[in-house]
């Protein structure tokens, strides 16, 4: 899972209703027992969270002190998600892997970008009377499914096809 928490993710309260989506889903996978990869984007750099490890409530923890600023290493992080999960893949063939990334898709270019060896779903959280609209082009770009925020009811709606 890759969470953009860049600075633009702080307009109309977009990173805001996004850590409620993902309150909804770590919920759900610590009664599933799932393992699960966080990987944050913003600053600079890219930053592991947790890497493969069974859902705790310490995600909560780490959720509520989740802030937006500085810019979008977007890229670099989908970099870094797709070879720990080609490392992980070999590991552990029979690991059923999916890629999550929460973002406002505003990145500069769209070129060079990995494609996912596994299935993905992109959720958009650009929210405003503006809208670039580049989420859209990224989950194209990544081979990914595209599903808007405004759009799911709950992480039940994400798993909905």
């Amino acid at each position: 899972m890759i969470v953009d928490a860049s600075a633009s993710t702080r307009r109309h309260q977009a990173l805001s209703d996004a850590k409620g989506l993902l309150a909804q889903l770590f919920d759900d996978a610590y009664r599933q027992r799932a393992r699960l990869a966080l990987l944050t984007a913003s600053g600079s750099v890219p930053r592991w969270q947790v890497q493969g490890l069974k859902a705790s409530s310490g995600l909560r923890l780490w959720l509520d002190g989740l802030g937006a600023g500085g810019g979008t290493p977007l890229r670099a992080a989908l970099v870094q998600a797709e070879q720990w999960l080609t490392v992980r893949r070999k590991r552990f063939p029979a690991e059923q892997q999916r890629l999550l990334v929460v973002t406002d898709g505003r990145l500069k270019a769209l070129s060079g970008l990995p494609l996912l060896a596994c299935p993905g779903l992109l959720i958009d959280i650009e929210r405003g009377p503006i809208r670039l609209g580049r989420a859209k082009e990224l989950a194209q770009a990544l081979g990914a499914d595209y599903r808007h925020i405004d759009g799911l009811d709950s992480v039940t709606g994400i798993s909905g096809g």
